[in-house]
């Protein structure tokens, strides 16, 4: 059984350090000439909350996985400021640049899931001729009645008694800014009118958009909308009863389609 070297470390950037950790095929050394697939969490998630999810891909590609903590989330440097209105675009110029600069990473492959998945398409826009390929899983592309809906019953779900010690065992004391940065940004005014319809056409790269039939935080138009690309090749899958987090629900279908995609339009 191929074994993995993993690797932890902190990026230091003008807003304080960030947790980075990688999973590397310990017994393949070609990850040195390939593009790594880096992850972009969702709105509540962190490293650890990918779980076993990077070890099992770095494996199924052959590839180094590298995932990383934002400001204000799981192990990175907290934040007590306002999300910007444009913090999903502002991510290719800030965290990720810094730690593509540290870990000399050039190609890559962009990965994310909900929001890290319209993150991971501003990033693949801001560097199209780097990017070779944007994988997103249950991602947005513009603020659809369903999202509002789906984060207006989660806010009250974690209003119950005890429900936000979900998030400290994965965010510490961060948890309350982590969650009421995704609920107040998503449902403000100023938020109302984001959409990623300006940011995709910039994508020069092959897109998989994976998607669950019962994700409760977006329909089907948001897969169209990212595999609807002039450049192309765009790929849609819709996963039957699999809701907003196919590679906790889904590991397997997911690991597989984004193993078969790679291999077929990834030849860096």
């Amino acid at each position: 059984m191929p074994s993995i070297s993993t690797h932890e470390q902190y990026v230091s950037t003008s807003v304080g350090n960030l947790y980075v950790k990688s999973w590397t095929p310990a017994d393949d050394f070609r990850y040195s000439a390939s593009a790594p697939v880096v992850l972009f969490h969702d709105s509540l998630g962190s490293v650890e909350l990918w779980r076993d999810f990077p070890e099992t891909l770095a494996l199924a590609l052959r590839r180094r996985v590298i995932a990383y903590d934002r400001p204000g989330f799981g192990r990175s440097c907290p934040r007590a400021d306002t999300l910007e209105a444009d913090f999903i675009h502002n991510e290719a110029s800030g965290p990720f640049t810094a730690i593509r600069n540290e870990l000399a990473v050039d190609d890559f492959i962009a990965f994310g899931h909900s929001v890290g998945g319209a993150m991971a398409a501003a990033c693949a826009a801001a560097f199209p001729l780097d990017c070779a390929a944007l994988i997103t899983e249950a991602a947005q592309a513009f603020v659809e009645d369903r999202t509002v809906s789906g984060i207006g019953d989660a806010a009250q779900a974690f209003a119950q008694h005890g429900q936000l010690d979900r998030l400290k065992k994965y965010h510490g004391e961060k948890a309350n800014w982590v969650l009421n940065a995704w609920v107040n940004t998503w449902l403000s005014d100023a938020f109302s009118h984001w959409t990623l319809h300006e940011t995709l056409p910039n994508v020069r790269c092959p897109v998989l958009a994976i998607h669950g039939e019962d994700d409760e935080f977006g329909s089907e138009a948001h897969p169209k909308l990212y595999t609807s690309l002039p450049a192309g090749p765009g790929v849609m899958e819709l996963l039957p009863d699999c809701g907003h987090v196919p590679h906790k629900e889904k590991p397997e279908a997911v690991t597989d389609l984004v193993t078969a995609f790679v291999e077929r339009y990834v030849n860096r």
